[in-house]
């Protein structure tokens, strides 16, 4: 699944097209990578993303085309949540 897609299903961010233009501004790291919106994600990847003053960490869990509110947040284990000084 994209990432641009996977953000909007798991409600992380709330439409595809803002995802997409958060990974096109250099804020989306997986497993390291600077990544495109297309990228391809798999089971098990970690995702870095760069809300404002924070970093989120995150690992994919599942790959669900389509979940609801109450089964979004399965699809995804937060890591950590840092704050930091720009």
């Amino acid at each position: 699944m994209r990432i641009d897609k996977y953000l909007k299903v798991t409600r992380i961010i709330k439409r595809r097209s803002v995802a997409k233009d958060i990974v096109d501004a250099e804020r989306i790291y997986v497993n390291n990578r600077l990544v495109k919106p297309s990228y391809q994600l798999k089971i098990n990847d970690i995702i870095k993303i760069c809300f404002g003053n924070k970093m989120v960490t995150l690992k994919v869990l599942s790959l669900n085309e389509y979940a609801n509110k109450e089964t979004a947040n399965l699809m995804y284990e937060i890591i950590s949540e840092d704050k930091y000084e720009a």
